[in-house]
C-alpha cells in the first residue's frame, strides 16, 4: 500500500490486441509517466511500463505481463499512482502539484468562504475547479490566473474571483 499516493495516470480501454492501452496521464509531460518506475494501483498491484507512445489526447501503453485484450480491458477505469517522494520537489514558485489543491478552502477577494476544491477536473477545455459549497451541490470555476489569482498552499487557501457573467439554465 502507498502512504502519500498521488495520481499520475487512470488506464482506459484496450488498444488493439496485444495488451495495450489508453492511459491517460496528469502530468504536465505524458511522456514523463515513464519516469517515475513501476506504477501502483489502490490495491497494491505493481505496473512495469515496456513503451509508450502518444495518440490523440492519450497515451498507449504496454505494460509487463499484460498481453492480451482481455487482460488490458480489465483494467480499463483502473488508476495508477506514485509515492509522493517520487515526485520532483524544485517545482517553480508559480507551479505545484493539482492534487495540493484538494480540500483547500475558497474564499473571494473580500475573504467570504465559498467553498472547498473537491476536483481539479478537465473534461478537454481546460482545468476547472469543482468547489463545494455549504450545501450538498458543487459548481465549477475556469481555473485561470484571472478567476484563480491566490493559491496559498501553505494556508491551504485559495482566492477566487467570480465572473462577472455568471448565467444560469433555465430548467425545461
Amino acid at each position: 500500500m502507498l502512504k502519500d499516493p498521488v495520481l499520475l495516470a487512470t488506464i482506459g480501454g484496450p488498444h488493439g490486441i496485444k495488451g495495450e492501452v489508453r492511459v491517460k496521464t496528469f502530468t504536465a509531460d505524458p511522456h514523463a509517466l515513464g519516469e517515475y518506475g513501476s506504477l501502483r494501483s489502490q490495491d497494491g498491484r505493481k505496473f512495469k511500463i515496456m513503451r509508450m507512445r502518444p495518440s490523440k489526447s492519450v497515451m498507449v501503453v504496454k505494460f509487463k505481463g499484460v498481453n492480451h485484450r482481455d487482460e488490458a480491458q480489465a483494467l480499463n477505469g483502473l488508476d495508477l499512482f506514485v509515492e509522493r517522494s517520487a515526485l520532483p520537489d524544485d517545482t517553480d514558485e508559480d507551479e505545484f502539484y493539482v492534487t495540493d489543491l484538494i480540500g483547500c478552502a475558497v474564499v473571494d477577494q473580500a475573504g467570504e468562504a465559498k467553498g472547498n476544491i473537491v476536483a481539479v477536473p478537465d473534461f478537454g477545455a481546460g482545468d476547472l475547479l469543482e468547489i463545494a459549497g455549504s450545501g450538498s451541490q458543487t459548481w465549477f470555476l475556469e481555473f485561470t490566473r484571472e478567476n484563480v489569482p491566490t493559491i496559498d498552499l501553505d494556508q491551504r487557501l485559495v482566492t477566487i474571483i467570480l465572473p462577472d457573467e455568471v448565467s444560469e439554465r433555465d430548467d425545461m
